[in-house]
């Protein structure tokens, strides 16, 4: 798949490699299959009557096979083949694809009975466990692979989001990027993966560029946390925007420690500037001296502030426990 073809390459190619690297991305072709893409060949093959308890019956004792009985005159199954192959190199390794040419050979085909072609058969422990016939949607096709793969892909995906938000915490944001896009190559609606991609994208100012990420998002995850931390940092984003210089709020204040606007604006700049700590106190000290000004204009803003930064971050844990003191004192 080309980056053209890519919607979660990044700047219009892949997460660009920075200087630190050399130029190099740590982790370029990272898939869930644990190999890395561009070294991997892609797990299709064909197979024969002489290798059929090779390629299919033994291999799947390992992992899910899928058997593809097609032939050259079949319109169907040249329709159905690009797809097909597509979902599965798209899997990472979950399940492979034997094809076998049933004029060739047309034994396995009589012994399993089947009678119209694209036929495509899945094998678990050497036995045949589901199958379909036809050119489905590719959407159908997907759904078929994740059935028969089952919690394995599940159990990948979580990995890879660990391994994702390990690397967000060591300050790699570069892997962290390549891991989630490869996550959506498989899973594309990942709300976890969506969030990571997209936070990316914000912090290193494709603000746009994240909110496509975020649209892209199911129905039903629209309002997942991960994703709505992501869209409360692009408002407070666009809520800086037009407030000025923070010098200039601290003149005010020093001026007059009543400036409760000019505080409320200083913490929205303090927080675009990652200073969570500061922002929480400035909002706090308005919520402690006038608990109703501008309609608890303060506290609707460090509420948003949680939301940005997480429930579980450390900043929150400590303003939210500052908030309880002022509030119930």
């Amino acid at each position: 798949m080309s980056n053209q073809d890519n919607p979660y390459a990044i700047g219009g190619g892949q997460y660009v490699a920075s200087a630190e690297t050399g130029g190099k991305p740590a982790t370029a072709g990272f898939s869930l299959g644990g190999a890395e893409a561009a070294a991997a060949p892609a797990p299709i093959k064909d197979t024969t009557t002489a290798s059929f308890a090779a390629d299919v019956i033994e291999e799947s004792r390992k992992q899910p096979v899928l058997v593809d009985f097609w032939a050259p005159w079949c319109g169907p199954c040249k329709q159905l083949a690009p797809a097909l192959e597509k979902v599965v190199a798209e899997a990472g390794g979950r399940v492979r694809l034997v094809k076998m040419n049933i004029d060739d050979h047309p034994a396995i085909a009589g012994q399993l009975g089947i009678q119209s072609i694209p036929a495509v058969i899945a094998f678990k422990n050497g036995q045949p466990v589901d199958g379909f016939m036809g050119a489905i949607p590719e959407s159908q096709i997907r759904e078929f692979v994740n059935r028969v793969a089952g919690d394995s892909g599940k159990d990948e995906i979580a990995e890879a989001i660990a391994a994702a938000a390990q690397a967000r915490q060591e300050g790699d944001d570069q892997t962290a990027a390549q891991i989630y896009s490869a996550i959506l190559q498989q899973a594309p609606d990942n709300v976890d993966a969506l969030a990571g991609l997209a936070d990316i994208l914000f912090e290193a100012g494709q603000a746009d560029r994240a909110r496509e990420i975020l649209d892209r998002a199911p129905e039903a995850g629209r309002d997942a946390a991960p994703i709505a931390a992501v869209r409360a940092k692009l408002a407070l984003a666009e809520q800086v925007a037009g407030l000025g210089d923070a010098k200039e709020l601290e003149a005010r204040l020093a001026a007059n420690s009543k400036d409760h606007q000019a505080r409320f604006d200083l913490a929205l700049i303090q927080n675009a500037r990652g200073m969570r700590e500061e922002a929480a106190d400035n909002l706090l000290a308005i919520i402690k001296a006038d608990r109703a000004w501008q309609d608890d204009a303060a506290r609707t803003q460090l509420l948003k502030f949680f939301d940005a930064w997480g429930q579980a971050d450390e900043a929150t844990l400590a303003a939210r426990r500052k908030l309880s003191s002022i509030l119930f004192s």
